[in-house]
C-alpha cells in the first residue's frame, strides 16, 4: 500500500504538467479565441469584450493560468459558450457512453486475443500459426473508420440486422439514472431495450476491438513462445506435470506481463483517441463531443478532454503498474 501511495504521489507532478501543457497549447494557437468561436456573427466590439472579460481573457497569461488550475481542483473546468454548458457537466454526461463502449471493446478483444495467441504459440511454425499471423497482420494494417463503414454496410445496410447509429432506438425511452444504457435498462427492468442497447452496441464494439485484439494476440503469442522455452517451464515438464498444468501455472502468468501493458495502453487509446468511431456510428460519447467541439471552436471542452485524456493514461498506466506486482511479485513500483 505504501508502494501504490508513493506512486500515487509521483503521478501528481505529472498530472500538474499535462493541465499547464493544456492551457497554454490553447493559449499559444494562432488568432483571438473570442472571435474564432463568435465566427462570422455579427457582434459589436462591445459585446466581444464582455467575453473576453467573462473568460478571464483580458487578464496576464499567470493570472489566467492561476485561475484555470484552481478551477481543476475544485472541478470547475470552464463554461461552454458554445453549447450554453459547464463544461463538467457536458463530460460527466458523454463519459459513460465512452467507458461502456470501451469496456465492450476490451472485452470483446480479450475473448478474442487471449485463446487464439495461446494456442497459437502452443502450435508455432503450424499452418495454424501462420494462418494466425496472416490474418492479425490483415487485421493490425485496416484503418478503423474502414473497417466500421464495412461493417455498416454489410450487416445494417445489405443485412439489416444491426443498427448503424446511436445507443438505443429512438422510440424506447429508458429513464437515465447511472448514464449507463444497459444499467439503466436493467434498472428499469426493460429486458427489450437491454437487448436492443447491446445490438447497438455491437458494430463499433466491434470495429474497435478487432483491431486491438490482432495487437494483443501478436503479443500473447509472442511472449507464450518466450515463456515456453525457458527453464522452469522445461523444470516443470520433467517433473511430469500435465501440459495444461505447465501452460496455465507456469508459464500464462509470466506471458501475461507484456500483455497487460498492451491492454493498458490500449485503454488508454479507446478512451482517448475513439473519437473517428463515436463519430461514424453517431455514438454519444465524450469523442464525439471533442470532435464536434473541434468544429465549432469551443476550445474550453477540447482544452478540458486534451486533459482528461492525458491524466486517464496516468491513471491507467498506474494501475497496469500496480498489477505488475500481482503477477510478479519480483518486479518493484
Amino acid at each position: 500500500m505504501t508502494k501504490v501511495i508513493k506512486r500515487l504521489a509521483a503521478a501528481i507532478p505529472v498530472a500538474l504538467g499535462v493541465a499547464i501543457v493544456a492551457f497554454l497549447f490553447l493559449r499559444f494557437l494562432p488568432g483571438d479565441p473570442v472571435e474564432i468561436m463568435l465566427g462570422d456573427t455579427n457582434v459589436g466590439q462591445q459585446q466581444i469584450d464582455a467575453l473576453r472579460r467573462e473568460m478571464n481573457l483580458d487578464r496576464p497569461l499567470l493570472e489566467q493560468l492561476g485561475l484555470f488550475l484552481g478551477g481543476v481542483v475544485r472541478g470547475d473546468l470552464g463554461y461552454s459558450i458554445v453549447k450554453n454548458q459547464p463544461v463538467a457537466r457536458l463530460i460527466i454526461e458523454t463519459l459513460p457512453a465512452t467507458i461502456e463502449l470501451t469496456a465492450f471493446t476490451i472485452l470483446f478483444a480479450l475473448v478474442i486475443a487471449l485463446p487464439v495467441g495461446i494456442v497459437s504459440a502452443l502450435r508455432a511454425g503450424s499452418p495454424l500459426d501462420r494462418l494466425v499471423l496472416g490474418s492479425t497482420l490483415v487485421g493490425v494494417s485496416m484503418p478503423a473508420f474502414w473497417f466500421g463503414l464495412l461493417l455498416i454496410l454489410l450487416f445494417s445496410v445489405e443485412l439489416g440486422v444491426l443498427p448503424t447509429s446511436g445507443r438505443i432506438a429512438a422510440a424506447t425511452f429508458v429513464p437515465e439514472r447511472t448514464g449507463f444504457m444497459l444499467v439503466d435498462t436493467l434498472l428499469a427492468g426493460d429486458l427489450r431495450a437491454f437487448g436492443d442497447a447491446l445490438r447497438h452496441l455491437v458494430l463499433p464494439a466491434v470495429t474497435l476491438g478487432v483491431v486491438f485484439s490482432v495487437v494483443l494476440a501478436r503479443v500473447v503469442r509472442s511472449s507464450m513462445v518466450e515463456v515456453m522455452g525457458r527453464d522452469y517451464v522445461t523444470t516443470a515438464r520433467s517433473k511430469g506435470l500435465r501440459e495444461r498444468t505447465v501452460v496455465i501455472k507456469h508459464a500464462l502468468r509470466n506471458a501475461l506481463i507484456p500483455a497487460l501493458t498492451v491492454t493498458g495502453l490500449q485503454i488508454g487509446e479507446l478512451l482517448g483517441g475513439n473519437m473517428i468511431v463515436e463519430t461514424i456510428f453517431s455514438w454519444p460519447g465524450l469523442g464525439r463531443l471533442v470532435v464536434s467541439s473541434i468544429f465549432a471552436r469551443d476550445y474550453v471542452v477540447v482544452q478540458a478532454a486534451v486533459m482528461l485524456y492525458a491524466l486517464t493514461y496516468v491513471g491507467v498506466n498506474l494501475v497496469v503498474d500496480v498489477l505488475y506486482t500481482y503477477l510478479n511479485p519480483r518486479i518493484a513500483l
